[in-house]
């Protein structure tokens, strides 16, 4: 009897020690997993691991092909040499360990017809149809934005939206390709502004577009490389041309930007975008019109 009740006891315990291994062992699938190392939600296809679960770094994508390439160009920091080129008497700039701050007043440093007409730096309508302009005249403002020093491409890209969403070397602010919520800039509303490429608005006076190819337009890039400003992502923006070719870059992604070294960056290279060689309504080449391959920091 007491056999007996040791060989059920001992059968009822290894039942159990199987049934607490199954419980503790779920079935498995392993995926093969891909690096990301640059952040962009495309994987590496040389550098791979097979686990159950995602590790961190890797995507199931596989179709990056420049995934190393892309890390260098995420990584690289923002040339301070680049703020040189700012409107002193409207932007400044401070610099806090890995972060930079710009502060402006939003007053270019150009002349305009949108500049009251008791300014020094009013001129009559050069480019824009007067009755196409907007009304107001040019006044003071605020814009500041904190960008990383070192600013990343994100996983994936943000639309721009209504409002500044960079600030440019004359102080103004850069806005998009719309006029309105989902409302296109038109090649009506384009002819009200001035040489610059900027216009009034009910938040004032802002760029829209490359400025135009007139002797007014001293400071301002026009077909060429110089510095346009920086975007509310940290990323410079520069003119139509590279510097490192002089020639319209042919390597630009879906919103202009590509890694190359620039005239502020020393032989260094890095992300920055440029205005895109392309009409954008009648003749009109806009400042920037997709979307932001870093993450968007608010300009308030």
């Amino acid at each position: 009897m007491k056999y007996l009740t040791f060989s059920a006891l001992l059968l009822l315990g290894a039942a159990t020690l199987f049934w607490a291994c199954n419980d503790d062992e779920d079935p498995c699938t392993e995926t093969t997993w891909y690096e990301d190392a640059d952040g962009d939600g495309l994987g590496n296809p040389d550098v791979s691991e097979s686990a159950c679960e995602q590790p961190d770094g890797y995507v199931a994508d596989n179709s990056d092909t420049d995934d190393a390439g892309d890390t260098t160009s995420s990584a690289g920091s923002t040339p301070t040499a680049a703020f040189d080129d700012f409107n002193s008497d409207a932007v400044s700039v401070s610099f806090d360990g890995d972060e930079i701050t710009i502060t402006s007043n939003g007053l270019p440093n150009h002349t305009s017809p949108y500049w009251d007409s008791s300014s020094d730096l009013y001129i009559d309508p050069v480019v824009a149809n007067a009755d196409q302009m907007s009304p107001g005249t040019l006044r003071e403002g605020s814009y500041t934005v904190t960008v990383p020093a070192s600013p990343k491409k994100a996983a994936s890209s943000s639309a721009t939206g209504l409002g500044a969403i960079g600030i440019a070397i004359t102080g103004a602010p850069i806005f998009n390709d719309e006029e309105g919520p989902n409302v296109a800039l038109s090649e009506n509303v384009a002819s009200g502004f001035d040489y610059a490429g900027g216009h009034m608005g009910p938040t004032g006076y802002h760029y829209h577009l490359e400025s135009s190819d007139v002797e007014e337009n001293t400071i301002l890039s026009q077909d060429d490389e110089r510095l346009v400003g920086i975007l509310q992502d940290g990323f410079l923006l520069y003119g139509r041309k590279c510097n490192a070719t002089n020639a319209y870059p042919t390597d630009l992604d879906a919103s202009g930007g590509h890694t190359s070294a620039t005239q502020h960056s020393d032989g260094d290279e890095f992300y920055h975008y440029h205005i895109i060689n392309e009409f954008y309504t009648g003749s009109y080449i806009i400042l920037f019109g997709g979307d932001l391959q870093g993450t968007p920091n608010t300009i308030f």
